[in-house]
């Protein structure tokens, strides 16, 4: 298991330090094909030619792209990530704090998303075909199949708006205190639960239901065992595997996919920070953020293979 662990490890590695080259490439491109600079979008456009030449002079817009590229990913090479051309503040910086805005938005959620994705397909499993089980797929059907935007402003419209119980606006800061916070985020929280606890809810379901079927839980059912018992002590733990890849893949989404989340309650992640970036055509932005969700998707992807391997008994004992 260790060689096979080890060998996994070093491909995955080296299939991301590829997929981030690819990345920086594919963003650069992005932002290099919109109309305007960072100077137009500052400036405005009522802004003389000759000051906006004189301003991407000084940012050096003036150099190819190809040039600017290279100079940038020598520097992500050896950790600097480079100024914003917006605010002349550290890429690094900035990415720091809403580095962790995100990641608490994101452990918020897994609080509450992964127990009870798990627990509502424990439930559908165990009373399958039934009232509950219909019940309990139709409403997580019902979340995965409607846009984020949607559940995003529904929330808002019920919560914010006509009960008037929590912020329509998610401004966090750091003064705040842990219920101050958790207040603020409790809407694009509860956004991010409904979107992914279907994912994990179905997948579980599926997974312990395809093991109903075994041999060994025939012969637990032959002992007289109750269902319940049957399916928590023995068909969960073999089911664990791809369980885990789908809570992680979903935590993945959760850091990764909150653009529209972030943008939709103004809260000030790594979301809204690469669209801020796009709009004002601020490169080293758009690819710091761009290269830091691509890294954080693949050690979870690193991560979810890992736990997979670790969590099945067949490649677990093997020698």
């Amino acid at each position: 298991m260790n060689n096979t662990l080890f060998v996994i490890i070093i491909k995955r590695l080296a299939v991301g330090v590829f997929i981030l080259f690819w990345v920086s490439i594919l963003l650069t491109l992005g932002v290099e094909a919109l109309s305007g600079d960072v100077c137009s979008a500052i400036l405005g456009q009522a802004a003389e030619p000759a000051t906006v030449a004189a301003c991407q002079v000084q940012l050096g817009l003036d150099q190819p792209a190809h040039i600017r590229y290279v100079k940038w990913l020598a520097n992500v090479v050896q950790g600097d990530f480079g100024t914003s051309l917006a605010n002349k503040r550290e890429v690094a910086e900035l990415l720091g704090k809403r580095m962790g805005n995100t990641l608490y938005l994101a452990g918020t959620t897994a609080l509450f998303a992964v127990p009870i994705g798990i627990l509502l397909g424990v439930i559908a499993a165990l009373y399958r075909n039934s009232v509950i089980d219909h019940t309990i797929s139709s409403s997580t059907l019902a979340t995965i199949s409607s846009p984020e935007f949607f559940v995003a402003y529904v929330l808002m419209a019920i919560f914010a708006v006509k009960l008037g119980w929590l912020p329509a606006i998610s401004n966090v800061d750091s003064s705040m205190g842990f219920w101050a916070r958790l207040q603020v985020s409790a809407l694009p929280v509860m956004t991010l639960t409904l979107v992914t606890v279907a994912h994990m809810m179905r997948m579980t379901r599926a997974s312990i239901v395809s093991l109903l079927a075994s041999p060994y839980i025939e012969m637990a059912k032959l002992k007289g065992l109750k269902p319940g018992r049957i399916i928590i002590k023995h068909a969960l733990p073999n089911a664990w595997s791809p369980i885990i890849q789908v809570v992680v893949l979903n935590l993945a989404y959760m850091i990764v996919g909150v653009v529209v989340i972030e943008v939709v309650f103004v809260y000030p992640g790594m979301g809204a920070l690469i669209v801020d970036g796009v709009l004002l055509r601020d490169l080293p932005i758009v690819q710091g953020t761009g290269i830091v969700f691509a890294a954080v998707y693949v050690l979870l992807f690193l991560l979810a293979d890992v736990l997979s391997i670790l969590a099945n008994p067949r490649l677990r004992h093997r020698r």
